[in-house]
């Protein structure tokens, strides 16, 4: 896993869905095959250049407000970020 890689993928989701980006358990350990703590790194990582271009980051159990709606990160999500 190097930095470019983390970038050309950050840039795919952005590619998707400037507004809302979430990264799911089975995306980073299985589609993405990364070790339990690649995943970690990686998503330290994306947080810190999500939060850096002005996103909100929340993580596994957290809760956030998205278009005046209440949610609740699950378990099977790992990260959610939401442009300010």
């Amino acid at each position: 896993m190097t930095l470019e890689f983390i970038d050309n993928y950050l840039n795919s989701k952005l590619a998707q869905n400037k507004e809302i980006i979430r990264f799911s358990f089975y995306e980073v350990r299985m589609k993405l095959n990364l070790s339990e703590e690649d995943s970690i790194i990686f998503l330290q990582l994306i947080a810190q250049k999500l939060m850096n271009t002005g996103y909100l980051v929340y993580k596994t159990g957290e809760e956030y407000t998205y278009n005046g709606q209440k949610y609740t990160i699950q378990d099977n999500e790992l990260l959610v970020a939401i442009r300010k």
